[in-house]
């Protein structure tokens, strides 16, 4: 019996458990800007893309929207209090060596309060090495060179190779 691949996940023909089959996840990741332009990004650790640079971020938990993800995510992981804008950018991306699949939904957030003075902590030691901040001209040129001390996390790459004019002037 020959199942056409849109019915392959209906419950009538789907003789595969949830563990069987890899599904996409969502990830949201918050783009917060000084005004300088320059953005925020974190050394993860203890999960996949260690040792990479990332946006703050996470999963998209059951019922939650993607800037209420974005806001607690941001709080979780620096301590900062921001809005999300809007969302920016959307990437797809899989993780072969993982086999780990993430849709990625990247939201401009800026601060709560216009005068806080953005100083990121580390909030959670055991998912972050610490906070910097970069220019899009250096996260460009680290998404196009393979160095093993300034590797950005896969979304962050496939961002700015999919959406060049992304962080140019719309942040």
């Amino acid at each position: 019996m020959t199942i056409h691949p849109a019915r392959l996940f209906s419950n009538k023909h789907n003789t595969m458990s949830s563990d069987t089959i890899n599904r996409p996840r969502v990830g949201v990741a918050a783009v917060i800007a000084r005004p300088d332009g320059s953005v925020i990004l974190g050394r993860r650790k203890g999960s996949h893309g260690s040792g990479q640079w990332a946006f703050p971020g996470g999963h998209l938990e059951f019922g939650e929207s993607i800037v209420a993800c974005a806001e607690r995510e941001t709080l979780e992981e620096t301590g900062l209090h921001v809005k999300g804008v809007k969302i920016a950018g959307v990437t797809n991306s899989v993780f072969t060596d993982t086999q780990l699949h993430y849709v990625t939904l990247f939201v401009q957030c800026e601060p709560c309060d216009p005068s806080q003075e953005l100083q990121p902590q580390v909030m959670e030691p055991d998912k972050c090495e610490g906070w910097t901040w970069k220019s899009w001209a250096d996260i460009k040129r680290m998404a196009d060179e393979d160095v093993e001390a300034e590797r950005l996390f896969l979304p962050i790459i496939n961002l700015v190779h999919e959406h060049p004019n992304f962080g140019q002037g719309n942040l």
